[in-house]
């Protein structure tokens, strides 16, 4: 990774963005004083939100950290499919006394009122999921002296990151938990993505820009790995969710080494669109018959899933989780860093003498 990217934070450690109130800024000033990238979500906020949250930021850290943004989603989803699929739900909005939501509750969360925000307020990373920004939204973010940053789940969509002028590309294995960020959603291709370390090799023969892997890593001998493979750094979610600062809700984090739930799955039944959770009632019994419609799927489910929260029911949650869901640790977020730090050092020094990670 260049220089000026790597001062940004000592250790190779990212701490993931994830939307829905998980990256609070607690967690990423946690984060960021432990020597990692803390990185703020501003998926499904609005662009005051966004900015309330940079301010709050601010004032707990002055090291630097990371916004992510979504990219505006496309108009393709059948509205005759999420009609159905809400009378499929209708069954669900009458067991948790809840209306399901508004599926044409808007498509690009707000994309030019954040920009406009991160360019008359800069901060030092921005990423991107969903897709990549325009050469021309990369070219002004640069003008502001914001490192820029973008996901790819294939070699075609790191060089289109790459083209881009990213900085650097975020390689995104199958074993991630929460939604792919695959460029276009081509229901076809569901399930047939590349695992981290296999992707992380086809990316670097692919581009020159540095990669950033995410993708199930829950140990410093994970982050050794990929840093063996070919990565500058190692983007960490699941491991995060955990901890004592996140803002997943109690039962999320319970729920990732719960016996109860044994595995992740990919599924559109939240949102519409791919993304790995932990297998549950709600994944099981609507799953199969989720339509491809983000984020129409997601402003539908939306009420369905606080409701089940309050309620206390993780069977009818999203539990977002990696595949390395059971190896969780519930620690501080600084205590994390540094025992992955620790880790690290460990299998490096391993590396160095011969041995095995």
């Amino acid at each position: 990774m260049s220089s000026a990217l790597t001062d940004l934070f000592p250790l190779p450690i990212v701490q993931a963005p994830m939307a829905g109130g998980v990256s609070v800024p607690q967690l990423a000033a946690a984060v960021c004083e432990a020597g990692g990238l803390g990185f703020l979500a501003a998926g499904y906020k609005t662009a005051d939100g966004m900015y309330q949250e940079i301010k709050q930021l601010r004032s707990l850290t002055s090291r630097p950290f990371g916004v992510n943004v979504f990219m505006p989603q496309p108009e393709y989803a059948d509205p005759a499919a999420v009609d159905v699929y809400a009378h499929q739900l209708a069954g669900e909005a009458t067991w948790y006394e809840a209306e399901l939501g508004d599926p044409d509750s808007g498509r690009d969360d707000g994309f030019e009122a954040k920009l406009v925000v991160l360019r008359d307020n800069p901060v030092p990373v921005v990423s991107f999921h969903f897709g990549v920004p325009s050469r021309e939204v990369v070219d002004t973010l640069h003008r502001v002296g914001t490192f820029v940053l973008a996901a790819a789940t294939t070699p075609d969509e790191a060089r289109a990151v790459e083209r881009a002028g990213a900085d650097a590309v975020i390689a995104q294995g199958i074993e991630a938990g929460g939604h792919q960020g695959t460029h276009r959603d081509i229901p076809e291709t569901d399930g047939s993505g590349l695992g981290l370390l296999s992707l992380i090799a086809q990316v670097r023969e692919a581009v020159g820009i540095p990669i950033v892997a995410a993708g199930g890593i829950m140990r410093g001998s994970q982050i050794a790995g990929v840093l063996a493979a070919g990565a500058s750094a190692a983007q960490l979610g699941t491991a995060f969710l955990a901890t004592y600062e996140s803002g997943a809700n109690a039962l999320h984090k319970r729920a990732l080494t719960n016996p109860l739930f044994v595995r992740t799955e990919l599924t559109r039944a939240f949102s519409g669109r791919p993304a790995r959770g932990l297998v549950n009632r709600f994944l099981r019994e609507h799953g199969p018959y989720a339509p491809p419609a983000y984020p129409e799927i997601h402003h539908l489910t939306s009420p369905l899933r606080k409701a089940a929260a309050k309620a206390g029911d993780a069977q009818g949650m999203a539990l977002w989780a990696g595949q390395g869901h059971r190896m969780a640790r519930e620690l501080p977020a600084g205590q994390l860093v540094e025992v992955l730090a620790g880790e690290l050092a460990s299998a490096r020094a391993s590396l160095a003498g011969g041995g095995a990670l």
